[in-house]
């Protein structure tokens, strides 16, 4: 009778040994898969927040629109310097509304959009694609843009900011390459609220990595 006792003791303790192991496992598992989700959320909300940081704001310019300054005919079609390239917009600058002129082995068309203020352009940053950040403002005040065949495209944009896109083609001519240019003040690269975005992103992570180690 003590012996059945002794075995029955020793069977429950051992049910009692395996029921913990299991639940402890579960709840182990539980605490992992937590965390993976707790890690993907972080992450998929960070990418959010930069994503919208550069991809929320894009304004978007097209040929003949309220921002033309004028096109050129044949345009750059092929590799041409800078300063040669600040001389035919500051003749567009130079030119009446709605004004067509030939000189410089170009033909000139002024639009008849009018601006408050249209300084000189100097400072060229050339670039390629349909997507150009401007900055804050202030640091940029043409933007001259040449498609394969067709000529160049030029656009005041010294009253816009951040992102703005153009067209990647005219018809069948395609986007070949585009140049910024400044009017000589000052300004910033590169937006503030970018900045604050990327410092938040930055927290998020420092947060999900406390958790994780935990």
């Amino acid at each position: 009778m003590i012996v059945v006792e002794f075995k029955s003791s020793l069977v429950a303790r051992h049910l009692q040994h395996r029921v913990r192991l299991h639940f402890s496992h579960r709840a182990m598992q539980s605490n992992a898969v937590s965390k993976h989700k707790v890690l993907v959320l972080c992450i998929t909300f960070c990418g959010a927040i930069l994503a919208s940081s550069h991809d929320g704001k894009a304004f978007s310019l097209s040929m003949g629109d309220s921002h033309e300054l004028g096109l050129l005919w044949p345009g750059i079609q092929n590799k041409s310097g800078d300063q040669n390239r600040a001389i035919y917009v500051n003749h567009l600058l130079g030119m009446a509304l709605g004004a067509i002129n030939i000189t410089n082995g170009q033909v000139y068309f002024r639009s008849n959009h009018a601006f408050e203020s249209l300084s000189a352009a100097t400072r060229a940053r050339n670039g390629g694609g349909r997507t150009i950040n401007l900055g804050t403002g202030g640091l940029y005040g043409y933007l001259f843009a040449t498609y394969n065949g067709y000529g160049s495209e030029v656009w005041y944009v010294g009253n816009l900011t951040g992102i703005v896109t153009i067209p990647f083609l005219v018809g069948r001519h395609l986007l070949t390459g585009w140049t910024l240019f400044g009017t000589g003040s000052a300004g910033v690269p590169d937006g503030g609220v970018t900045v604050m975005l990327l410092g938040v992103a930055l927290g998020v992570l420092a947060l999900a990595r406390r958790f994780l180690m935990r």
